[in-house]
């Protein structure tokens, strides 16, 4: 890899040697986090800004952070250290104006039973998380006779009462990033991707693969204002859709719904009936180890509620997990995007049960794959929780040295190959 500031290619995790560029490989694994935090922060930023959300605050941060990534302007630990817990900081806000934003545009998410599978007739697929573009695509596609479906992360869409106000959005299509490749060949209609989480399409299917402003790809087409007449035009032409129902789901947890049963919670709680709750979520990916997050929640034991947001949803949502007093035990609170809803939940609860955050009955179990992942995992520091479990891997990008302040400051925990007996204990 390079070292970001030598720009030298070097071994392993980064430059090695003072003297090459005058820093350690701690400096470069915190000037690494911190980018990766950033790069993160600016994604969520990006979504904010797109629906009329944005604070001269955080612009400046992003800045100040960034600069401090210049070569030869910080090599001390301790104040990359406080930069890389401010950026944290500085997501939650950022997270906050994203869930404003959300709900102001498109109205509160409530409980929502979803479609999934292809009706009859002429079909286009979104994928990625971009809500105003598919805002767009289902004005523009009204009365068209197409119907629209999400893929991915674009699932929570169904949630918001504005959005599934539009009769053709007419289910969800598919599961996780990952299986595009050999999802989209079957999909007949043309394909948006609004964001990131899109591969490089093959032969089968790039000639109908659209793409919104930044995002793009070999062979797709990007589409650079909010005209979607080309897309339209493109499904009304393609060979129509089969009817073909897999399943139903229910969604649509958003932390406003979960914190108005926030006394029925704490009651199930003090009487027993309720003992713990996973949050387990994250970003999903293809490499071995990532079973785990499924093995862990079905050995969660009933008396338990599991919440979870983000793509790393698909590896446990295919199950039945049943009720526990009187409410779902599986609650998905949406995508990645609506991470700040898992602090507000925890916020609440801690605050209805007079205790920290890290005095609740709550595990969080993490699976990261890109930055935006780097960036929720900061913010949880920056509100001080512990006792956090991360994998399948650890992040090539954080040294050793690093971890190991991580792990003393936060009780930072990585996965193992099986989820361990006290995590699955009822005990509170």
């Amino acid at each position: 890899m390079f070292c970001n500031q030598c720009e030298q290619t070097q071994n392993g995790t980064g430059c090695t040697e003072i003297g090459v560029c005058g820093k350690d490989p701690d400096i470069q694994s915190l000037q690494e986090i911190l980018l990766y935090g950033v790069k993160g922060m600016a994604a969520y930023a990006h979504h904010a800004r797109r629906l009329g959300k944005t604070d001269e605050g955080v612009n400046a941060f992003i800045e100040e952070a960034l600069f401090a990534t210049v070569t030869n302007v910080n090599f001390d630990m301790e104040s990359l250290f406080e930069l890389v817990l401010e950026c944290g900081k500085q997501n939650v806000r950022v997270m906050q104006m994203l869930d404003e934003g959300h709900t102001e545009r498109f109205g509160a998410p409530t409980p929502t039973v979803v479609y999934e599978g292809t009706k009859a007739g002429p079909g286009i697929l979104v994928t990625g998380h971009d809500m105003a573009d598919l805002s767009d695509l289902l004005d523009q596609a009204a009365g068209q006779g197409v119907n629209v479906y999400t893929h991915g992360e674009m699932l929570p869409a169904h949630s918001y009462p504005k959005l599934r106000a539009h009769t053709h959005l007419a289910g969800h299509y598919g599961g996780p990033w990952q299986n595009q490749q050999w999802e989209f060949p079957a999909f007949t209609g043309p394909i948006l991707a609004t964001t990131n989480c899109i591969l490089i399409p093959p032969d089968s299917y790039k000639d109908r693969l659209f793409t919104t402003r930044v995002t793009a790809v070999p062979g797709g087409k990007r589409i650079m204002t909010n005209d979607f007449s080309e897309l339209i035009a493109m499904a009304k032409a393609s060979p129509a859709l089969p009817e073909r129902k897999v399943k139903e789901s229910t969604i649509g947890f958003h932390h406003s719904v979960i914190l108005s049963l926030a006394d029925k919670i704490v009651a199930a709680v003090k009487s027993g009936e309720i003992k713990r709750f996973y949050l387990i979520g994250g970003c999903d990916g293809a490499e071995l180890g990532r079973n785990y997050y499924t093995k862990l929640a079905q050995a969660a034991p009933h008396e338990s509620v599991i919440l979870t947001l983000g793509c790393g949803k698909y590896r446990i949502r295919n199950h039945d997990y049943g009720t526990v007093a009187g409410l779902p035990r599986f609650l998905d609170m949406g995508q990645c995007n609506d991470a700040y809803g898992a602090v507000k939940v925890a916020l609440g609860l801690a605050s209805a049960f007079n205790c920290g955050i890290n005095d609740l009955p709550l595990s969080i179990v993490l699976s990261w794959f890109e930055q935006k992942a780097v960036a929720v995992l900061l913010s949880l520091f920056a509100l001080g929780v512990k006792g956090i479990r991360l994998g399948p891997v650890p992040p090539a990008f954080v040294s050793p040295n690093v971890f190991k302040i991580l792990q003393e400051k936060f009780d930072l925990k990585l996965i193992e190959a099986e989820p361990p007996q006290e995590l699955v204990q009822l005990a509170i």
